[in-house]
């Protein structure tokens, strides 16, 4: 069984409830339909219940109104929510009047049903911009405990036979959210893989901290910058099996492994490599997936306290709908993790 197939049953088999708010978008009506006839997830849709049955209605979607629908525009519906938002910002200033608009929209909504224990998960950005999607839910969610970053980590899926990470499964990050991320920071991405590496990819990681340099082999304020994320990582968790800093080659083959790093825990060994910058980690991704035919999955929203996954603006319903299994599983590995 395919890794995909074996995420799908884990979420069958342990349902969680997923919002997608933007529930009149037909892409989204149509991902929703073939989650609830397939089993995957308890699906709340955030909208007006008329209006999106009359969606699904033209669409010839048989299974929507197995949904949970809250409407947004109904005020005693909104009040509970807003309440609770008011007492999480008053303390930046924000108005009752002010929280009940915020509370309002539907990417909020979905987020403070999350954070009132309603929800587990939330789906978006088939018609919202990533930063609007991260906005909502860094209010209302906030990061994971010991996390102050959010990243984005990629499942690659390399061809059958590949000798390279877990049965031909890497996880790569972070490769969407952190421009320059700072050593700290690096260090963060690099715990928050771990756990994806664990939730999604079922596998035990084994990270590389990847640079230009193995062990000292070049000298640069980049290079430190990996060495120091490093020994955070470690100090952060301790049991975590990390390595740093790696060249690519060093991380990934055991021949050169042995010989630029001999000694090394992880070096040849690697299956979960930490990029020290977007730059390099999105270049990297988009090469392995075109040039060596590996399937990327995600980007997989990690670090945030619920998990939270943001969408391309052109996904198709099936983007979503696997978008929706891996979310998912976030939400019960954070479960199994408490």
């Amino acid at each position: 069984m395919g890794l995909f197939n074996k995420l799908k049953e884990r979420a069958k088999n342990d349902k969680q409830r997923i919002v997608l708010p933007e529930s009149t978008e037909n892409r989204t009506l149509t991902a929703a339909n073939q989650l609830i006839a397939d089993g995957i997830a308890d699906i709340i849709l955030v909208g007006d219940p008329v209006e999106i049955m009359r969606e699904a209605e033209k669409l010839n979607l048989k299974h929507i109104d197995a949904a949970t629908i809250y409407n947004p525009n109904d005020a005693d519906v909104i009040e509970k929510y807003a309440q609770l938002f008011f007492e999480m910002r008053k303390s930046k200033g924000i108005t009752i009047e002010e929280a009940r608009k915020i509370a309002a929209n539907p990417l909020y909504f979905g987020c403070l049903l999350i954070k009132a224990g309603e929800a587990d998960g939330q789906v978006a950005g088939a018609m919202n911009t990533t930063g609007n999607v991260l906005r909502a839910a860094f209010q209302v969610i906030k990061t994971a405990p010991g996390i102050s970053v959010v990243s984005g980590a990629f499942l690659m899926l390399l061809q059958q036979g590949s000798p390279y990470g877990e049965d031909g499964v890497l996880v790569f990050a972070d490769c969407a959210v952190v421009p320059a991320p700072t050593a700290p920071e690096l260090a963060q991405i690099a715990i928050s893989t771990a756990k994806t590496a664990r939730d999604i990819a079922a596998i035990e990681p084994r990270i590389g901290m990847l640079s230009f340099s193995t062990k000292g082999s070049a000298k640069h304020e980049m290079v430190d910058k990996v060495v120091e994320a490093t020994r955070l990582a470690h100090d952060m968790e301790p049991s975590l099996p990390i390595d740093g800093e790696l060249q690519a080659d060093a991380a990934l083959v055991p021949s050169v492994g042995f010989s630029k790093a001999p000694g090394s825990p992880i070096a040849g060994n690697a299956n979960v490599l930490v990029f020290p910058s977007l730059e390099v980690g999105n270049i990297a991704y988009k090469l392995v997936q075109r040039l060596a035919g590996a399937q990327a999955v995600g980007p997989i929203l990690q670090g945030l306290a619920a998990p939270v996954n943001d969408l391309s603006r052109g996904c198709s319903p099936e983007d979503i709908y696997k978008t929706v299994i891996i979310t998912c599983n976030q939400a019960i590995g954070a479960k199994e993790n408490k």
